[in-house]
């Protein structure tokens, strides 16, 4: 729970969280959020990266002790993946979106043999649908996946179904629940946008959250 809240305080220090209850953002998927999280942001804040690359390194640790090689997501999870995996002394490699149209034609960079033990390094998720691809690429290659370290999770029931059925876990540094109140009781946000927000965490589908007093 502290690193929770550590990680949680960071993202709202360095203005990575953004919250616009009245004004969402929209998603790739459509999706109306009253919330965006770019932990790009982090590469640039030395000290909150270095919150951010130990913690994920003790997630490691912690829930896959047995892993041998970082993979990161592209494009986010890369940087993460690659200072992590330089803490860990473990070597690293990331998974492209697709296969490239040009030389080896690779989809999956770095060295990766059959029946390693692979953990994902992703910055944030919400339906899980990228990350799972990514997934699916190194199974397919081989690999054993052991599961997902993430910096974010919104806890979308969606992604949460997904990655149940996909056989796999993820574990993150932080989360929409403790950001929120993290949030509020800091001044970011008001006190009562929270419930707005849990609202449209529980079913973003439905819009009725942005009406809401």
């Amino acid at each position: 729970m502290e690193l929770e809240r550590l990680i949680a305080e960071d993202l709202l220090k360095i203005k990575a969280v953004f919250f616009r209850p009245d004004e969402p953002f929209t998603w790739a998927s459509g999706i109306k959020s009253p919330v965006y999280c770019d932990n790009r942001l982090t590469l640039t804040a030395p000290e909150v990266r270095t919150h951010v690359e130990e913690g994920l390194a003790s997630l490691i640790r912690t829930y896959y002790p047995g892993a041998e090689v970082l993979m990161g997501t592209s494009t986010a999870g890369i940087a993460h993946a690659a200072i992590t995996a330089h803490l860990m002394n473990l070597p690293m490699g990331y998974v492209r979106s697709g296969s490239k149209d040009h030389g080896r034609q690779n989809q999956i960079e770095g060295r990766l043999e059959k029946g390693q033990k692979v953990v994902v390094v992703e910055d944030l998720i919400s339906t899980g649908g990228s990350v799972l691809e990514v997934v699916n690429v190194l199974r397919e290659a081989g690999a054993e996946v052991l599961g997902i370290v993430s910096i974010f999770t919104y806890g979308m029931q969606k992604g949460l179904d997904r990655l149940a059925a996909a056989d796999v876990v993820n574990h993150s540094l932080t989360n929409f629940d403790c950001i929120a109140e993290v949030a509020a009781k800091t001044g970011y946000i008001r006190p009562e946008d929270v419930a707005r927000l849990i609202r449209f965490r529980n079913n973003p589908s439905d819009e009725g959250w942005r009406t809401e007093a």
